[in-house]
Protein backbone atom coordinates (compact mmCIF):
# COMPACT_ATOMS: atom_id res chain seq x y z
CA UNK A 1 0.00 0.00 0.00
CA UNK A 2 2.84 2.36 0.84
CA UNK A 3 4.41 1.91 -2.62
CA UNK A 4 1.02 2.20 -4.30
CA UNK A 5 0.37 5.54 -2.60
CA UNK A 6 3.83 6.84 -3.60
CA UNK A 7 3.30 5.82 -7.22
CA UNK A 8 -0.15 7.42 -7.30
CA UNK A 9 1.25 10.66 -5.88
CA UNK A 10 3.85 10.79 -8.67
CA UNK A 11 1.44 9.73 -11.45
CA UNK A 12 0.67 12.19 -14.23
CA UNK A 13 -2.88 13.51 -14.80
CA UNK A 14 -3.11 11.34 -17.92
CA UNK A 15 -2.15 8.23 -15.95
CA UNK A 16 -4.71 9.02 -13.26
CA UNK A 17 -7.44 9.56 -15.86
CA UNK A 18 -6.65 6.15 -17.32
CA UNK A 19 -7.06 4.55 -13.91
CA UNK A 20 -10.52 5.93 -13.12
CA UNK A 21 -12.69 3.21 -11.64
CA UNK A 22 -9.74 1.12 -10.52
CA UNK A 23 -7.96 3.31 -7.95
CA UNK A 24 -10.05 4.61 -5.05
CA UNK A 25 -9.03 7.52 -2.83
CA UNK A 26 -10.47 9.28 0.18
CA UNK A 27 -11.45 12.95 0.30
CA UNK A 28 -7.82 13.91 0.97
CA UNK A 29 -6.74 12.14 -2.21
CA UNK A 30 -5.01 9.28 -0.35
CA UNK A 31 -5.35 5.85 -1.95
CA UNK A 32 -7.45 3.47 0.15
CA UNK A 33 -8.13 0.62 -2.29
CA UNK A 34 -7.59 -0.58 -5.82
CA UNK A 35 -9.82 -2.72 -8.00
CA UNK A 36 -9.12 -6.10 -9.64
CA UNK A 37 -6.18 -6.03 -12.05
CA UNK A 38 -7.74 -8.55 -14.43
CA UNK A 39 -10.52 -6.09 -15.31
CA UNK A 40 -8.29 -3.04 -15.77
CA UNK A 41 -5.35 -3.43 -18.22
CA UNK A 42 -4.07 0.07 -17.39
CA UNK A 43 -3.95 -0.90 -13.72
CA UNK A 44 -1.67 -3.85 -14.45
CA UNK A 45 0.88 -1.60 -16.18
CA UNK A 46 0.68 0.90 -13.33
CA UNK A 47 1.21 -1.75 -10.64
CA UNK A 48 4.13 -3.28 -12.53
CA UNK A 49 5.82 0.14 -12.58
CA UNK A 50 6.53 -0.19 -8.85
CA UNK A 51 5.85 -3.82 -7.89
CA UNK A 52 6.92 -6.05 -10.79
CA UNK A 53 8.80 -9.08 -9.51
CA UNK A 54 7.79 -8.52 -5.89
CA UNK A 55 4.25 -9.92 -5.47
CA UNK A 56 2.31 -12.19 -7.83
CA UNK A 57 0.39 -9.68 -9.95
CA UNK A 58 -1.73 -12.30 -11.65
CA UNK A 59 -0.65 -13.06 -15.22
CA UNK A 60 1.26 -16.31 -14.83
CA UNK A 61 1.36 -19.21 -17.29
CA UNK A 62 -2.08 -20.72 -17.68
CA UNK A 63 -4.03 -22.75 -20.23
CA UNK A 64 -1.44 -22.49 -22.99
CA UNK A 65 -0.48 -18.87 -22.33
CA UNK A 66 3.19 -18.32 -21.39
CA UNK A 67 2.20 -15.60 -18.92
CA UNK A 68 4.62 -13.02 -17.53
CA UNK A 69 8.02 -14.24 -16.38
CA UNK A 70 8.07 -12.28 -13.14
CA UNK A 71 4.68 -13.72 -12.19
CA UNK A 72 5.81 -17.23 -13.12
CA UNK A 73 8.83 -16.77 -10.87
CA UNK A 74 6.58 -15.72 -8.00
CA UNK A 75 4.26 -18.70 -8.38
CA UNK A 76 6.90 -21.39 -8.95
CA UNK A 77 7.66 -23.80 -6.14
CA UNK A 78 10.56 -22.90 -3.88
CA UNK A 79 12.61 -25.08 -1.56
CA UNK A 80 9.79 -24.88 0.93
CA UNK A 81 9.46 -24.71 4.67
CA UNK A 82 7.17 -26.15 7.29
CA UNK A 83 7.17 -22.89 9.21
CA UNK A 84 6.22 -19.56 7.69
CA UNK A 85 5.68 -16.10 9.16
CA UNK A 86 3.36 -13.73 7.29
CA UNK A 87 3.42 -10.05 8.18
CA UNK A 88 1.37 -7.07 7.06
CA UNK A 89 2.86 -3.63 7.47
CA UNK A 90 2.61 -0.07 6.20
CA UNK A 91 6.41 -0.09 6.43
CA UNK A 92 8.83 -2.68 5.07
CA UNK A 93 7.79 -6.24 5.87
CA UNK A 94 10.09 -7.91 3.32
CA UNK A 95 12.21 -10.92 4.38
CA UNK A 96 15.65 -10.00 5.63
CA UNK A 97 14.82 -6.41 6.53
CA UNK A 98 16.75 -5.42 9.69
CA UNK A 99 13.71 -3.95 11.42
CA UNK A 100 11.97 -6.01 14.06
CA UNK A 101 9.19 -7.84 12.20
CA UNK A 102 6.80 -7.41 15.12
CA UNK A 103 7.42 -3.69 15.58
CA UNK A 104 4.45 -2.72 13.42
CA UNK A 105 1.96 -4.70 15.48
CA UNK A 106 -0.31 -2.58 17.64
CA UNK A 107 -0.81 -3.64 21.27
CA UNK A 108 -3.97 -5.71 21.55
CA UNK A 109 -5.76 -3.04 23.59
CA UNK A 110 -5.21 -0.56 20.73
CA UNK A 111 -6.75 -2.74 18.04
CA UNK A 112 -9.99 -1.08 16.94
CA UNK A 113 -12.83 -3.57 17.06
CA UNK A 114 -16.21 -3.10 15.39
CA UNK A 115 -18.49 -1.33 17.83
CA UNK A 116 -21.16 -3.64 19.19
CA UNK A 117 -24.25 -1.48 19.29
CA UNK A 118 -25.91 -3.55 22.02
CA UNK A 119 -23.13 -2.71 24.48
CA UNK A 120 -23.19 0.97 23.57
CA UNK A 121 -26.96 1.09 24.10
CA UNK A 122 -26.97 -0.64 27.48
CA UNK A 123 -27.26 2.59 29.48
CA UNK A 124 -29.07 4.83 27.00
CA UNK A 125 -32.70 5.91 27.39
CA UNK A 126 -35.35 4.28 25.19
CA UNK A 127 -36.78 7.57 23.89
CA UNK A 128 -35.09 8.32 20.57
CA UNK A 129 -37.39 11.09 19.34
CA UNK A 130 -35.53 13.60 17.24
CA UNK A 131 -32.39 11.48 16.87
CA UNK A 132 -30.79 10.78 13.49
CA UNK A 133 -30.55 7.16 12.39
CA UNK A 134 -32.71 4.24 11.30
CA UNK A 135 -35.40 2.04 12.80
CA UNK A 136 -34.04 -1.38 11.84
CA UNK A 137 -36.42 -4.35 11.53
CA UNK A 138 -35.55 -8.03 11.14
CA UNK A 139 -38.62 -9.37 9.35
CA UNK A 140 -37.07 -12.82 8.86
CA UNK A 141 -37.48 -15.96 10.94
CA UNK A 142 -33.78 -16.13 11.82
CA UNK A 143 -31.53 -14.05 14.09
CA UNK A 144 -29.20 -11.81 12.13
CA UNK A 145 -26.35 -9.36 12.75
CA UNK A 146 -26.43 -6.22 10.61
CA UNK A 147 -23.33 -4.19 9.79
CA UNK A 148 -23.05 -0.48 8.99
CA UNK A 149 -20.37 0.73 6.57
CA UNK A 150 -19.44 4.39 6.18
CA UNK A 151 -18.06 5.16 2.69
CA UNK A 152 -14.32 5.78 2.39
CA UNK A 153 -15.03 8.92 0.36
CA UNK A 154 -17.96 10.67 -1.28
CA UNK A 155 -18.13 12.73 -4.45
CA UNK A 156 -20.74 14.21 -6.76
CA UNK A 157 -22.75 11.10 -7.55
CA UNK A 158 -19.82 8.82 -6.73
CA UNK A 159 -18.53 7.11 -3.60
CA UNK A 160 -15.70 4.91 -2.42
CA UNK A 161 -17.44 1.79 -1.14
CA UNK A 162 -16.11 0.39 2.12
CA UNK A 163 -15.78 -3.40 2.02
CA UNK A 164 -13.57 -4.10 5.01
CA UNK A 165 -14.05 -1.60 7.85
CA UNK A 166 -17.58 -1.69 9.34
CA UNK A 167 -18.52 1.14 11.67
CA UNK A 168 -20.87 -0.76 13.98
CA UNK A 169 -23.12 -3.78 14.12
CA UNK A 170 -26.30 -4.91 15.84
CA UNK A 171 -27.79 -8.36 16.44
CA UNK A 172 -31.56 -8.70 16.07
CA UNK A 173 -33.71 -11.68 17.00
CA UNK A 174 -36.37 -12.86 14.51
CA UNK A 175 -39.13 -10.25 14.07
CA UNK A 176 -37.26 -7.82 16.37
CA UNK A 177 -36.68 -4.09 15.82
CA UNK A 178 -34.23 -1.53 17.19
CA UNK A 179 -33.42 2.13 16.64
CA UNK A 180 -29.78 2.60 15.55
CA UNK A 181 -28.46 6.15 16.07
CA UNK A 182 -25.92 7.48 13.58
CA UNK A 183 -23.98 10.68 13.11
CA UNK A 184 -25.39 13.21 10.65
CA UNK A 185 -22.23 12.74 8.57
CA UNK A 186 -22.93 9.04 7.94
CA UNK A 187 -23.09 8.16 4.26
CA UNK A 188 -22.89 4.49 3.43
CA UNK A 189 -24.96 1.35 3.85
CA UNK A 190 -26.29 -1.37 6.14
CA UNK A 191 -26.29 -5.04 5.13
CA UNK A 192 -26.70 -8.51 6.56
CA UNK A 193 -23.34 -9.74 7.83
CA UNK A 194 -20.03 -8.73 6.28
CA UNK A 195 -19.89 -10.88 3.13
CA UNK A 196 -20.84 -10.21 -0.45
CA UNK A 197 -22.90 -10.80 -2.52
CA UNK A 198 -25.36 -8.90 -0.34
CA UNK A 199 -28.33 -6.58 -0.59
CA UNK A 200 -27.25 -3.04 0.23
CA UNK A 201 -29.52 -0.46 1.89
CA UNK A 202 -27.67 2.74 0.98
CA UNK A 203 -28.36 6.06 2.68
CA UNK A 204 -26.93 9.32 3.93
CA UNK A 205 -28.21 10.92 7.11
CA UNK A 206 -27.93 14.56 6.10
CA UNK A 207 -27.33 15.77 2.56
CA UNK A 208 -25.30 18.93 2.05
CA UNK A 209 -27.81 20.52 -0.33
CA UNK A 210 -31.11 20.18 1.59
CA UNK A 211 -30.23 18.75 5.02
CA UNK A 212 -32.51 15.74 4.52
CA UNK A 213 -31.73 12.03 4.61
CA UNK A 214 -31.79 10.16 1.28
CA UNK A 215 -31.59 6.44 0.61
CA UNK A 216 -32.17 3.57 -1.81
CA UNK A 217 -31.75 -0.18 -2.28
CA UNK A 218 -28.87 -1.50 -4.40
CA UNK A 219 -28.48 -5.00 -5.84
CA UNK A 220 -25.38 -4.19 -7.86
CA UNK A 221 -23.15 -6.11 -5.43
CA UNK A 222 -25.58 -9.00 -5.35
CA UNK A 223 -28.68 -9.97 -3.40
CA UNK A 224 -28.98 -12.09 -0.26
CA UNK A 225 -32.64 -11.30 0.32
CA UNK A 226 -35.32 -8.64 0.19
CA UNK A 227 -35.08 -5.24 1.88
CA UNK A 228 -37.01 -1.97 1.97
CA UNK A 229 -36.37 1.63 3.01
CA UNK A 230 -39.05 4.19 3.91
CA UNK A 231 -39.05 7.70 5.36
CA UNK A 232 -40.61 8.38 8.77
CA UNK A 233 -41.54 12.06 8.41
CA UNK A 234 -45.03 11.45 7.08
CA UNK A 235 -44.47 13.38 3.83
CA UNK A 236 -45.31 11.98 0.36
CA UNK A 237 -41.63 11.85 -0.55
CA UNK A 238 -40.98 9.83 2.62
CA UNK A 239 -43.66 7.57 4.10
CA UNK A 240 -45.65 7.57 0.89
CA UNK A 241 -42.79 6.06 -1.07
CA UNK A 242 -41.06 2.75 -0.31
CA UNK A 243 -37.83 1.69 -1.95
CA UNK A 244 -36.93 -1.94 -2.44
CA UNK A 245 -39.02 -5.12 -2.42
CA UNK A 246 -40.34 -7.79 -0.03
CA UNK A 247 -40.58 -11.01 -2.04
CA UNK A 248 -38.13 -13.89 -2.29
CA UNK A 249 -36.22 -13.50 -5.56
CA UNK A 250 -33.55 -16.12 -4.87
CA UNK A 251 -35.31 -19.49 -4.52
CA UNK A 252 -36.68 -19.68 -8.05
CA UNK A 253 -33.90 -17.75 -9.79
CA UNK A 254 -32.05 -19.51 -12.65
CA UNK A 255 -28.98 -21.45 -11.58
CA UNK A 256 -26.74 -19.20 -13.70
CA UNK A 257 -27.78 -16.21 -11.58
CA UNK A 258 -26.85 -17.83 -8.25
CA UNK A 259 -23.59 -18.19 -6.36
CA UNK A 260 -22.75 -19.76 -3.02
CA UNK A 261 -21.22 -17.14 -0.77
CA UNK A 262 -18.14 -17.79 1.36
CA UNK A 263 -20.36 -18.55 4.37
CA UNK A 264 -22.41 -21.09 2.39
CA UNK A 265 -25.45 -18.84 1.79
CA UNK A 266 -26.89 -19.00 -1.74
CA UNK A 267 -27.27 -15.49 -3.22
CA UNK A 268 -27.78 -13.76 -6.53
CA UNK A 269 -24.44 -12.72 -8.02
CA UNK A 270 -23.23 -9.16 -8.57
CA UNK A 271 -24.73 -7.43 -11.59
CA UNK A 272 -21.75 -5.07 -11.97
CA UNK A 273 -18.87 -7.35 -10.99
CA UNK A 274 -16.05 -6.94 -8.48
CA UNK A 275 -12.65 -8.46 -7.68
CA UNK A 276 -14.17 -11.96 -7.43
CA UNK A 277 -15.94 -12.13 -10.81
CA UNK A 278 -17.30 -10.05 -13.66
CA UNK A 279 -20.91 -8.90 -14.09
CA UNK A 280 -23.47 -11.69 -13.96
CA UNK A 281 -25.92 -11.04 -16.79
CA UNK A 282 -28.28 -13.84 -15.73
CA UNK A 283 -28.69 -12.22 -12.31
CA UNK A 284 -29.25 -8.79 -13.87
CA UNK A 285 -31.88 -10.13 -16.30
CA UNK A 286 -33.71 -11.95 -13.48
CA UNK A 287 -33.71 -8.91 -11.18
CA UNK A 288 -34.93 -6.58 -13.94
CA UNK A 289 -37.87 -8.96 -14.35
CA UNK A 290 -38.62 -9.65 -10.68
CA UNK A 291 -37.76 -6.30 -9.04
CA UNK A 292 -37.14 -3.64 -11.69
CA UNK A 293 -34.73 -0.72 -11.78
CA UNK A 294 -37.33 1.63 -10.28
CA UNK A 295 -37.33 -0.23 -6.95
CA UNK A 296 -33.58 -0.98 -6.70
CA UNK A 297 -30.35 -0.21 -8.50
CA UNK A 298 -29.59 -3.21 -10.68
CA UNK A 299 -27.39 -1.66 -13.36
CA UNK A 300 -26.37 1.93 -13.84
CA UNK A 301 -26.88 4.93 -11.60
CA UNK A 302 -30.31 6.21 -12.65
CA UNK A 303 -33.98 5.24 -12.84
CA UNK A 304 -34.29 4.19 -9.18
CA UNK A 305 -36.54 5.83 -6.59
CA UNK A 306 -34.56 7.85 -4.05
CA UNK A 307 -36.34 7.81 -0.70
CA UNK A 308 -36.10 11.02 1.35
CA UNK A 309 -36.85 11.88 4.96
CA UNK A 310 -36.91 15.44 6.25
CA UNK A 311 -36.48 14.28 9.86
CA UNK A 312 -33.31 12.34 8.86
CA UNK A 313 -34.69 8.99 9.96
CA UNK A 314 -35.68 5.85 8.01
CA UNK A 315 -37.54 2.62 8.54
CA UNK A 316 -35.31 -0.15 7.13
CA UNK A 317 -36.62 -3.71 6.89
CA UNK A 318 -34.73 -6.89 5.99
CA UNK A 319 -36.82 -9.93 5.01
Amino acid sequence: MQNLRKAWKKASPATRDGLKGSIFTNKEGKVVRMGPIKEHPNLESFVRSFADGKPYIGVGAWNGSPGVKTDNDQSSAGKGTKNAVITYSDGDASPGHPDDKTAHRAPMEQVRMVESFEAAEAHQPENHNGEVGIDLHNKSNKPCRYFFYDNYWNGNGTAGANFDNPLKSIQLAPKASKFVPLKKTFKGRVQRGTKIPATWVEFQCQAANDGWAHGDISLQQGCDGAATIQGTDGAPHGSGLIGGFTKDVITHAPAAAKVKREDGVVCLASTMGNWMAGPNEAAAEWLFKEVGQKKAYIKGGSGTDIISSKNRRFDVCFY
